[in-house]
C-alpha cells in the first residue's frame, strides 16, 4: 500500500504523523521572465508576441494580431487601478519591440545569407530576486532559429558571442557608449523594482502553498518506476528517490518541472527498473515544498504503483464478468422463453390444471413459474416487463 505523510492538506485533511520530514526553507525566491518571439512566413501564427511569467505564472500577453495586452490573472489589474499610465506604457514597449524584432530579422537573414522562408528570433530577459536577502541576479539572451546567438554577463559588462555571425553585434553592442551599463542597471534594479511591484500586488496569489497529489506510475515492468508529483504551488520544490534513508543520485532521472492549466506545477522522478526490483531495500519518494516544513513521502510497494498493464488485466476482469453476466441472462432469457411456450400449449386445458394444482399440493406446474420469476425479479427488480409477468 502507498504511504503518504504530509504536513498541511488541503480541504482539512488530517496528516498522518509518521514518517515526518522537517525541513527549513529560509527564503523565498521570485522571478520574472520575458520571452519575447519574432517571426517570418509562420502561417496561423503571429508574427510577434511575448508573454511575462512572475514565478513560472503567466501574467500578461500580447501578440501582433490582437494588437493588446492582456492580463492573463485578475490581480494584474491591481497594479493598473494605482497606475493609469501601466497599460499604455506596455502597449507602446510591446509595439515597438515589435518593430525591431521586424528589422533585425532581416539582419539576421543577411548574417547567415538567407532569402526566404521561416526564420525566428527569441529574445529571454529577466531577474530573480531573494526577498529576505535582497539578492538579485538576471539574464539576457537571444536566440535565432532556435540556437544561441549573444548574451550579456552583467557581472563582468560583457555581450557574449555564440556563433561568428554574433561577433559583429557583439562589437557593436560594446562600442556603445552606455549600453552596457543600461543593461547591467536592468538587471539589478529597473528589474527587480517591476518584480517587487507584481509581487507585493499578487501577494496573496503568489505566496499560497498548494500540496500535490503523489503517484507511483510504470508503463510496464520493464519500464522505470515513475513518481509523479503534481498540483503544487509555488514552482520551487524538490523531489527525489532514496533507499534506506538516503537519497539516490545513481539509477535515476529527473523529469522537468512543468506548469499546469490551474497556475500550479507538476515534475516527475524516475527510478530504474533494476533497482527498484530490489525487494530487500526500502525504496521512498520524497516530495519536498519551499515554504513546507515536512515532506510528503510514498513509499514503493508494488500494489501501490499504477501501471497500464495492471489497468489492462482489471478491464479484461471486468469485461470476462459481463461476458459470464451475458451469458446468465441469455440462459434466463431461454427458460423464460420455454416456460412461456409450455404455458400457451396447455392453455386450453388451463382451467382444469389450476384445480389440479389447488387440490394436489405436490404438483409443481404453476409453483416452478413462480420460482423463476421470483429469481429473475431479484436480479432485476427495476425491469418493468419482469414486474409485470
Amino acid at each position: 500500500m502507498s504511504t503518504t505523510h504530509c504536513a498541511r492538506l488541503p480541504n482539512g485533511k488530517q496528516k498522518n504523523k509518521m514518517g515526518v520530514i522537517f525541513l527549513s526553507f529560509l527564503s523565498a525566491l521570485h522571478t520574472l521572465h520575458y520571452f519575447i518571439t519574432g517571426s517570418s512566413q509562420i502561417a496561423k501564427l503571429p508574427e510577434y508576441w511575448e508573454v511575462a511569467y512572475v514565478d513560472g505564472v503567466q501574467i500578461l500577453q500580447f501578440d501582433s494580431k490582437s494588437r493588446k495586452t492582456k492580463a492573463k490573472l485578475d490581480w494584474v489589474n491591481k497594479i493598473a487601478a494605482e497606475d493609469p499610465d501601466f497599460w499604455e506604457r506596455e502597449l507602446h514597449g510591446s509595439i515597438a519591440s515589435e518593430q525591431w524584432f521586424k528589422v533585425n530579422i532581416e539582419i539576421a537573414k543577411e548574417r547567415f545569407n538567407q532569402t526566404g522562408g521561416v526564420h525566428m528570433i527569441q529574445r529571454m530577459q529577466g531577474c530573480e530576486w531573494v526577498n529576505e536577502t535582497g539578492e538579485v541576479d538576471g539574464w539576457q539572451q537571444f536566440r535565432y532559429d532556435g540556437e544561441d546567438f549573444i548574451s550579456f554577463e552583467w557581472k563582468t559588462m560583457r555581450w557574449i558571442a555564440a556563433n561568428p555571425q554574433a561577433f559583429i553585434t557583439r562589437n557593436k553592442w560594446t562600442r556603445l557608449d552606455g549600453y552596457k551599463e543600461y543593461w547591467k542597471r536592468y538587471v539589478t534594479e529597473i528589474c527587480p523594482a517591476v518584480l517587487k511591484t507584481y509581487v507585493s500586488n499578487g501577494r496573496d496569489f503568489l505566496m499560497r502553498t498548494e500540496l500535490p497529489r503523489v503517484s507511483l506510475l510504470q508503463k510496464t515492468p520493464s519500464s522505470p518506476v515513475t513518481c509523479h508529483a503534481t498540483g503544487f504551488y509555488p514552482r520551487t520544490s524538490d523531489l527525489f528517490w532514496r533507499k534506506d534513508g538516503e537519497q539516490l543520485h545513481e539509477d535515476v532521472e529527473m523529469g522537468q518541472t512543468l506548469p499546469n492549466h490551474d497556475g500550479t506545477f507538476q515534475t516527475a522522478v524516475h527510478l530504474k527498473v533494476e533497482a527498484a526490483r530490489d525487494a530487500e531495500a526500502k525504496y521512498e519518494c520524497v516530495f519536498r515544498l519551499a515554504g513546507v516544513e515536512e515532506a510528503i513521502v510514498v513509499k514503493l510497494d508494488g500494489k501501490s504503483i499504477l501501471s497500464n498493464e495492471r489497468d489492462a488485466g482489471e478491464r479484461l476482469k471486468m469485461v470476462v464478468g459481463i461476458a459470464v453476466a451475458l451469458g446468465v441472462l441469455a440462459l434466463l432469457a431461454a427458460g423464460v422463453a420455454a416456460v412461456l411456450a409450455k404455458r400457451r400449449r396447455n392453455r386450453q386445458g388451463e382451467g382444469r390444471q389450476d384445480l389440479v394444482c389447488r387440490e394436489d399440493p405436490k404438483r409443481t406446474c404453476v409453483t416452478w413459474s413462480k420460482k423463476f420469476v421470483i429469481l429473475t425479479f431479484f436480479l432485476f427488480p427495476s425491469s418493468q416487463i419482469l414486474c409485470s409477468a
